[in-house]
């Protein structure tokens, strides 16, 4: 069991870098043409995507990576909290 939970922890924790990641990239790559930025786009795309879908448009500034995050590390919290 706690393996597991590990093992969920951690890519947790790996998606919200990759999504860091993602933002920061997307300042000096903004059309994802470089490898590292369309690597980066696949992985976290399947998380992002349905956020931006319900999010309202703010104009340029996209909120959607910034959601994503705040609800990784929720659901860090309550698996920590389930257990612990």
């Amino acid at each position: 069991m706690e393996f597991v939970l590990n093992v969920l922890l951690t890519f947790l924790w790996v998606m919200q870098l990759a999504i860091i990641a993602r933002a920061i990239l997307s300042w000096f790559d903004p059309g994802a043409r470089w490898p590292i930025s369309q690597i980066l786009v696949q992985v976290t795309e399947p998380i992002i995507a349905p956020i931006r879908r319900v999010m309202p448009r703010t104009g340029f500034i996209d909120f959607s990576p910034l959601v994503a995050l705040l609800l990784i590390y929720l659901l860090r919290l309550m698996l920590l909290n389930a257990v612990y």
